[in-house]
């Protein structure tokens, strides 16, 4: 039994009803609550109108569709829950880092985004590193070869096997919590619109619900179905774009070529709706910014059915061709322990067949009266995870074209009221990526005092390097793409 206050997802609730416990008894419940099933959605530090520094953790109980909040307010330490819940690490790193409370008992605690002020320069810290015979090191990054964000990759190799891989992000940040705080205001949606470019949708719902929580509203019904409807394209467009791309690092010329088109055309729909590929400006505290009439649904969805027909043709090639499977198969395989120990999220979560989706546990607008099967795989490799990829985009086409058949009648937007003083509202949505979890709280005037986003690749870019273990360091971009995480997204 979890021994926070509970709330469903996109609730606010009175900061002064979280239970302050000991430090002690704060990680004897969280520690009890993750025994029992619970994954450690957020665990943030946040600075209080007395200058010390107040801890929260966000439990989420999917079997039950609940959320919980447990606060403690340690003076310089308290003791690390890592060690036991391995999930905890990078959370505890972080609230070091921000706020110099030190989580005592932390194995290492590594800079996370070396911020500006910090004792260290970005990128420069203490590696793990393996010793023994023909063992040598292979550093990777930050600049790379291709149009991607920087970060940095260290491998401990024998011969051609990976026996460990470091990562080290940090160079972009950009200060995005801190830019929120006295919010909101004009600049707080382009801020969320912009975190992580391609997830605009799924971090812009999730803002837009806390704010909506906060102020005690609700966006109308047809605003929930064309964020539904945006939602789903948004994943439908990157997990099309990721299977081109892993036929790409195989060599498969066919099915890079035709993905890289259809991704477009997803994006080109998108557009239809908002004006924009990525969906900015489509999302607005209260509901949307644009409808789309009788006409133009009917028009996206016959393009929906087009591009269908298309992507099944194109993906089909991949599971065709053994030599594209055979690559793909028990290559950078995550077991289903090590899922759950680690907390991933998302497709990769799917992959090693733990079944969760924030659509369906914690349902979220629409997705709380329409359902949308969750797709999953068991192997935890490369292959497992191109499959939930190619479930969820054809699932996530049939279920924007059922909602743009039937769109609900009504207003597009309503007004928010100020927000509530002195509240913390929890907001989740399901990205494509996977759980975005966005965390706000009100000061005394009903501004953010406070603002934690922890996007999905905060939880799964260990998975990665678990993943690479034992593996040719050739495979790495194969693995890297399998997981496609977001660097931004983790540098905030």
């Amino acid at each position: 039994m979890v021994r926070g206050l509970a709330l469903r997802n996109g609730q606010a609730v009175p900061l002064a009803k979280v239970p302050i416990l000991a430090a002690a008894e704060f990680r004897d419940a969280v520690l009890g609550a993750v025994g029992a099933g619970c994954r450690l959605s957020a665990f943030l530090g946040r600075r209080l109108a007395s200058g010390g520094v107040g801890l929260l953790a966000v439990l989420a109980d999917d079997a039950e569709g609940v959320l919980s909040l447990l606060g403690a307010e340690p003076a310089q330490s308290f003791p690390a829950l890592t060690p036991v819940c391995p999930q905890a690490h990078l959370f505890e790193r972080e609230i070091f880092e921000q706020h110099g409370v030190r989580p005592m008992g932390h194995p290492w605690l590594k800079p996370v985004r070396f911020p500006p002020g910090g004792t260290a320069a970005c990128g420069t810290m203490d590696f793990y590193r393996v010793h023994g015979e023909e063992v040598h090191e292979v550093a990777v990054g930050p600049v790379h070869a291709g149009v991607i964000e920087p970060g940095h990759f260290r491998f401990q190799c024998a011969g051609e096997v990976v026996k460990h891989l470091e990562i080290s992000l940090g160079y972009q940040h950009r200060g995005v919590e801190r830019a929120l705080l006295g919010g909101p205001d004009r600049r707080s949606m382009h801020l969320m619109e912009t975190l992580a470019g391609d997830t605009t949708v799924g971090h812009g719902w999730a803002y837009c619900q806390a704010v909506e929580a906060l102020g005690k509203a609700e966006a109308p019904p047809r605003a929930l179905a064309l964020r539904a409807v945006a939602l789903e394209l948004e994943r439908v467009a990157n997990h099309i774009g990721d299977l081109g791309a892993l036929a790409a690092d195989v060599g498969f010329l066919p099915t890079q070529s035709y993905c890289g088109r259809l991704r477009g055309d997803a994006l080109n729909i998108t557009a239809m709706l908002c004006g924009s590929r990525f969906g900015r400006s489509l999302l607005r505290p209260g509901g949307v910014a644009h409808d789309a009439d009788a006409a133009l649904a009917a028009e996206m969805s016959a393009r929906l059915e087009t591009f269908g027909e298309e992507a099944a043709s194109a993906v089909d090639l991949l599971w065709d061709s053994p030599s594209v499977t055979g690559r793909f198969e028990e290559t950078g395989a995550v077991s289903l322990e090590d899922c759950r120990r680690l907390g991933l999220v998302g497709p990769a979560a799917r992959a090693c067949g733990l079944n969760l989706d924030v659509r369906r546990d914690l349902p979220f607008g629409i997705y709380r009266y329409a359902m949308i099967p969750v797709s999953s795989w068991h192997a935890g490799d490369v292959f497992g995870r191109a499959q939930v990829r190619w479930l969820e985009v054809q699932r996530s086409l049939k279920f924007a074209r059922e909602l743009l058949g039937s769109l609900p009648g009504g207003p597009l937007r309503r007004e928010v009221p100020q927000l509530r003083p002195e509240h913390v509202a929890v907001s989740l949505t399901e990205g494509w990526r996977g759980e975005v979890c966005h965390v706000a709280m009100t000061d005394a005037a009903g501004r953010f005092g406070a603002y934690k986003v922890v996007d999905p690749s905060f939880h799964n870019w260990f998975a990665l390097a678990l993943a690479l273990r034992g593996q040719q360091i050739s495979d790495f971009p194969l693995c890297n793409k399998s997981f496609d995480l977001s660097y931004c997204g983790f540098d905030l």
